[in-house]
């Protein structure tokens, strides 16, 4: 069950990033936001009400609710949606993919746990990739305010997709339904959008061109509806560190893509800065001195046992 869930996030997921891409254009960030997150929610509290009846949620559970939906799905994808338009959306998903680092850090500070000694490798690993991949820029001649921006606001909004992990997990620990807290924490992600949206005098009418339209659609039901369902499934069943290992696959979908239609040129520097990042990432997940070759049969059969594992973040 883990590997097929697996296999819907990093699917659906590694497609997402050059749909957000297509989205660029004359309606405002905040506007797309907007409705992709009301069409997701709306849809999910139909599904809730029909699947699970009247799950009510306290007060208490709705602020954080509230909260979710503020960092998974509402600021942190403005700050995606600002950086698309400063880096190429395959090398987003690849700074994305450092959530698996961002979710030991957080499951340390909010639920006291305490990351495994190979975080710190993996950390470091981490950042000298990205270093790494960005190394033809580096320099005070070529580094552009444009490129450090695209890349701090990717790490700003990575952050607040793990804030959100937290916020997932402490409403699996009081056993309520992912499908009622993902639904309101859209819907309160969305009504953030507009707010911002409305005061700011945009206009939330959307233009009738397919291509925005369709990514639009695609966004809501495949990106929103089911990714972020499947995701939050592996956060409950293995823990957010685990599920945060899909963010490390998804990348390959996403760089394939853009260079595809972005026009995304592979040099030296970017094939081994992003083996450096996942070889990061999956010393991060896996405990290679505890594997028996036994294991090794099926990535997803690895995956399946090792969340299982209670000495893993």
């Amino acid at each position: 069950m883990n590997g097929l869930l697996y296999l819907c996030v990093v699917g659906i997921w590694g497609t997402t990033w050059f749909a957000i891409a297509l989205q660029q254009g004359e309606v405002p960030l905040l506007v797309s936001i907007f409705w992709r997150f009301a069409l997701a929610g709306s849809l999910l509290l139909v599904m809730s009400r029909w699947r699970l009846g009247k799950n009510h949620l306290s007060w208490r559970d709705h602020g954080f609710c509230f909260l979710q939906g503020l960092c998974a799905f509402s600021l942190n994808f403005f700050c995606f949606y600002l950086a698309a338009a400063h880096i190429t959306t395959g090398i987003e998903s690849v700074i994305f993919s450092m959530a698996i680092l961002f979710n030991a850090i957080n499951q340390a500070l909010f639920y006291r746990t305490t990351p495994v000694k190979r975080f710190w490798p993996a950390a470091a690993l981490g950042i000298i990739g990205i270093a790494i991949l960005f190394s033809d820029q580096w320099g005070a001649k070529q580094f552009s305010t444009s490129l450090g921006l695209g890349i701090a606001l990717s790490l700003l909004g990575t952050y607040g997709f793990s804030l959100g992990n937290m916020l997932s997990i402490r409403h699996q620990r009081r056993g309520l339904a992912i499908l009622t807290t993902n639904s309101w924490a859209m819907c309160y992600g969305a009504a953030v959008a507009g707010a911002g949206a409305y005061l700011l005098g945009y206009s939330f009418v959307l233009p009738a061109q397919p291509l925005y339209l369709g990514a639009l659609g695609y966004l809501a039901l495949f990106g929103s509806v089911i990714g972020f369902g499947a995701y939050y499934l592996l956060v409950g069943r293995i823990g957010a560190g685990q599920a945060a290992y899909a963010t490390v696959l998804f990348p390959l979908v996403a760089l394939a893509i853009s260079t595809r239609f972005e026009g995304y040129q592979w040099h030296l520097h970017a094939v081994v800065g992003l083996g450096v990042i996942l070889l990061g990432n999956f010393i991060m997940f896996f405990p290679l001195h505890k594997i028996k070759k036994s294991r090794l049969r099926s990535l997803f059969a690895s995956v399946t046992i090792e969340g299982k594992r209670s000495d893993l973040p």
